[in-house]
């Protein structure tokens, strides 16, 4: 059964992508794309004449997804969590070096914001796996699981993950990774057709990968981790409709000072 999940991982990321483009729109009173427009899409982009500006650079975008779906893989499999945020970053640094690759000055723009997006959530991904071994006595996650629930016992970590999922997500105030009135789409400017739809493809992935940490928050729970992330799910689309969009530099900022603080603090409550 898990392995049915692991193959229908990036349709599950896209359904949880057409339902939250439905409810922006609800939020923004319009009638708005229907659930499966994702996958419309999709379909649109295998329909698109493909360039290809060098091999490497299409390589690395095929390499971010595939690395990506072996790290949810991973995670439905229950693995240890530091193993997975390092994977994790594997394909993020995939997808800098597909950026950085090209002589666009929108794509290495957007390569730079995306290193500085990981340089911000990677430590705060790390504390809260800290946090679940020093409650749980292990990273893996088929133990963390068997927890009696963490979001009483580390509140202040998982305020910590609340403010770093919207970088994930890329959703303001923190969406600067592909802010199309500044750098044009960033790192995705110079793909076209399949290979743009591997990177398309990548962000519903993002979504699983994401709200799995929250979700590992309600412990055994699975209806108090279904609830978690739905409430934060919906959490984050509010804030991206009432929030613009804050400066590369205010973004790490407000990582440091507050989600880092954060993080720290409940950590040192619970050691001592």
């Amino acid at each position: 059964m898990t392995w049915i999940w692991i193959v229908l991982a990036p349709l599950l990321g896209g359904l949880i992508y057409g339902g939250e483009r439905v409810l922006r729109a609800r939020m923004q009173r319009r009638q708005g794309p229907p659930l499966l427009q994702p996958f419309y899409d999709m379909f649109k982009l295998l329909d698109k004449r493909t360039l290809i500006l060098h091999a490497p650079h299409a390589l690395l975008a095929v390499a971010h997804f595939f690395v990506l779906w072996f790290t949810v893989a991973a995670i439905f499999l229950g693995w240890n969590l530091i193993y997975i945020i390092f994977l994790h970053l594997f394909a993020q640094i995939l997808l800098i070096l597909a950026g950085y690759s090209v002589r666009s000055v929108y794509s290495h723009l957007g390569a730079n914001r995306e290193l500085l997006m990981v340089v911000a959530y990677e430590p705060v991904l790390i504390l809260v796996a800290v946090g679940f071994y020093l409650i749980s006595g292990s990273f893996e996650i088929t133990t963390i699981l068997q927890g009696d629930g963490y979001w009483h016992q580390l509140p202040l970590l998982f305020v910590a993950l609340l403010i770093i999922v919207p970088i994930k997500v890329k959703k303001s105030p923190f969406d600067i990774g592909e802010a199309h009135q500044e750098i044009v789409g960033g790192i995705e400017i110079e793909y076209s057709g399949v290979f743009y739809e591997f990177l398309y493809m990548s962000r519903f992935l993002e979504y699983l990968f994401i709200y799995s940490f929250v979700f590992l928050f309600g412990g055994e729970s699975y209806w108090l981790g279904a609830v978690l992330v739905a409430g934060v799910f919906l959490l984050v689309n509010l804030v991206d409709n009432a929030t613009a969009r804050v400066h590369a530099a205010d973004m790490v900022k407000i990582v440091y000072g507050f989600a880092m603080s954060f993080a720290i603090i409940n950590i040192l409550g619970v050691l001592l």
